[in-house]
């Protein structure tokens, strides 16, 4: 090989090897949903749950319990009767995640991205109202603390819906007509970051078989308060409907995932 074409050789070789170590990193790994919870009804319980808000004010006695496990559904069961400890409302729900039969549970808190999954069963006799009925809620714990994210069912110009709402700003997320979700499951896909001021978002979607009925999210909104975020699910609602829509009723709830974008 000539003296010429041996240094052009050298030269590539150089520039090949130059290149190689200038190649950039690999990417680290794509931020993934880690499921972290996933209660079964008919193994779990009550015991999926933090904490258990079955009649809080025992005013209703005969209709206990109102939060029971049937076999793969948890149901709430919610009679005319029944006054929460204000008594110009009603409320059976359970909150938070937890995991395993011991005390451990798991905390949202600031800078979290979160996710649960489930199905649910609104029978046509759990009516939208013109005051609030919710049916999850997203609350910092504690006594007499407000909401921070809600799903309610609400009457509009006298049509039921179902919707979504920031409580902390009063910004509504989606809404979409209730009906057509009566006596039927429904799929919801919720997803919090925790996030204070405008360093929060939300997504919430809601699936009828294979039909996305409603695709909503929010970005830039606040989403904390103070300590944690927790979960609650149930029937809360007002007494002070005025379309006639309270009687007795139930809310069936299954399938329940909670994930963590880690």
């Amino acid at each position: 090989m000539s003296t010429s074409r041996r240094a052009l050789l050298g030269a590539a070789l150089g520039g090949a090897a130059t290149a190689a170590v200038g190649l950039p990193a690999q990417p680290a790994a794509a931020a993934s949903w880690q499921l972290v919870w996933s209660p079964s009804a008919s193994d779990d319980g009550l015991g999926a749950f933090e904490t258990v808000e079955d009649d809080r004010a025992d005013s209703h006695p005969a209709g206990q319990p109102h939060i029971h496990a049937t076999g793969d559904n948890w149901r709430f069961n919610m009679h005319t009767a029944d006054r929460d400890t204000s008594t110009d409302r009603q409320r059976q729900e359970v909150t938070g995640l937890r995991n395993g039969s011991g005390s451990d549970y798991l905390k949202w808190t600031e800078g979290q991205t979160w996710r649960v999954t489930y199905s649910m069963y609104i029978p046509s006799s759990l009516k939208a109202t013109t005051t609030f009925t919710h049916i999850m809620q997203m609350k910092q714990p504690g006594t007499g603390t407000s909401p921070i994210v809600v799903q309610s069912l609400r009457r509009v110009n006298g049509v039921q819906t179902i919707e979504l709402k920031l409580a902390i700003d009063d910004i509504l997320v989606g809404r979409t007509d209730l009906a057509p979700l009566h006596d039927t499951w429904t799929d919801v896909d919720f997803q919090i970051k925790v996030g204070d001021g405008t360093a929060g978002s939300v997504r919430w979607i809601l699936k009828s078989g294979s039909t996305t009925v409603i695709d909503k999210s929010l970005t830039g909104v606040d989403t904390f308060l103070a300590d944690r975020v927790r979960p609650k699910w149930g029937i809360y609602r007002s007494l002070g409907d005025t379309s006639g829509s309270l009687q007795d009723t139930y809310l069936l709830l299954t399938n329940l995932h909670g994930y963590r974008l880690s």
